[in-house]
């Protein structure tokens, strides 16, 4: 995205400046321990996953479209990047809430399915889409599908099926957190929140991908086992197609059946898992990450490079996000997700107060975050 020029600037701590709002890498983030769900207590997964969305995503937003040695040239060694000033967010939060608040307004009318989820989600998006606020550069997919969505069709005739743009998946962590949802419920509503826009294959499996990767962690997954959970997840499913939730939405591709065309998408998802797993063991901190996983504009490759920064600081919630932010990529996004995987693992308290307290839309992100931490 480039920034629009009505947003309010921001002022980034100049390269020659140390940062004043975060600690260093090696001083505690929290005084809170980490505590899991089984004993009995709670990380605030949901607010921690939240909030760290939107600090990537902010975060991010300056650095998109610069290769890395420009990044450094204008804001100084990645490690020391500040959050700017004001921390305004892009259309990824601001999808992300959409969803979020569309989850909401359908548990609120009882188990979530297919029908319920479309009736309450689709209006959110289609507000977004008419909304004054919608001016953080949107990705075109998601605009005009959107516009398309404004009426009385079936969603399957707006849904972009040629699309795999990161839109897809940039937006799909309050999936993963809603707490009581079946794997069947997670895996067909993240796809169908996809497909609403983003109508390929890979899209829909990455999005699922996604998902199942924010509840692993909010769940207390180990960070070190997870793309080996991932891969068996999705060779598990690489021919569910998910018709309860998705209905024809194959026959608007050239697939000679459903199997065929969800296999399609967990194929690419597989090979970007098997990227994702040698750069896990061979990275360089301080290499770009894009060079290993993707530069981020497609859903498969924004899901591993995001997951790829979190992983390679899987305790060090600030430095995942700078090293994601610095990338010569679809950096707020790649910075988006990473921001997801982290707070959905360490919980609220691992984001420092300095940034979490000036987020933009922080009381609706905490809002929906205490609602499913409960």
């Amino acid at each position: 995205m480039t920034t629009p020029t009505n947003l309010p600037p921001t002022d980034p701590t100049p390269a020659n400046t140390a940062p004043t709002d975060t600690p260093r890498t090696n001083t505690p983030l929290t005084n809170t321990p980490r505590q899991s769900a089984s004993n009995g207590h709670t990380k605030q997964a949901a607010t921690g996953s939240l909030i760290g969305l939107a600090l990537g995503d902010a975060l991010g937003f300056p650095t998109e479209f610069k290769n890395v040695p420009t990044i450094l040239s204008s804001y100084g060694p990645w490690r020391a990047l500040e959050l700017p000033r004001p921390a305004i967010v892009t259309d990824d939060t601001q999808m992300t809430l959409a969803l979020g608040r569309g989850l909401r307004t359908a548990m609120d009318r009882g188990l979530l399915g297919p029908q319920r989820m479309e009736h309450a989600v689709r209006p959110e998006f289609v507000e977004w889409y008419h909304s004054p606020e919608n001016n953080r550069a949107p990705g075109r997919t998601c605009m005009v599908a959107c516009r398309l969505l404004d009426g009385e069709r079936p969603w399957q005739e707006a849904s972009q099926v040629g699309s795999k743009g990161c839109g897809a998946n940039m937006r799909v962590a309050p999936i993963g957190l809603v707490p009581g949802l079946s794997e069947e419920q997670r895996a067909g509503a993240a796809q169908l929140q996809s497909a609403l826009t983003h109508g390929h294959p890979t899209a829909l499996a990455a999005s699922d991908l996604t998902a199942r990767a924010v509840h692993l962690l909010a769940q207390g997954a180990d960070p070190m086992a997870l793309t080996g959970l991932l891969r068996s997840y999705a060779l598990e499913n690489r021919t569910t197609y998910h018709e309860r939730w998705l209905g024809d939405l194959w026959t608007r591709a050239q697939d000679p059946s459903p199997e065929h065309f969800i296999a399609r998408g967990w194929d690419e998802c597989l090979e970007i898992l098997a990227r994702l797993a040698e750069a896990v063991r061979s990275v360089n901190e301080e290499t770009d990450p894009c060079l290993a996983t993707g530069e981020g504009w497609i859903a498969e490759e924004a899901f591993a490079t995001g997951l790829l920064c979190f992983l390679m600081f899987p305790d060090e919630p600030v430095t995942a996000l700078r090293r994601a932010a610095v990338t010569s990529g679809d950096s707020d996004s790649i910075a988006c997700l990473a921001g997801a995987f982290a707070g959905a693992h360490l919980g609220a308290g691992c984001w420092p107060a300095a940034w979490a307290d000036r987020i933009e839309y922080r009381s609706e992100l905490v809002g929906l975050g205490a609602l499913w931490d409960a």
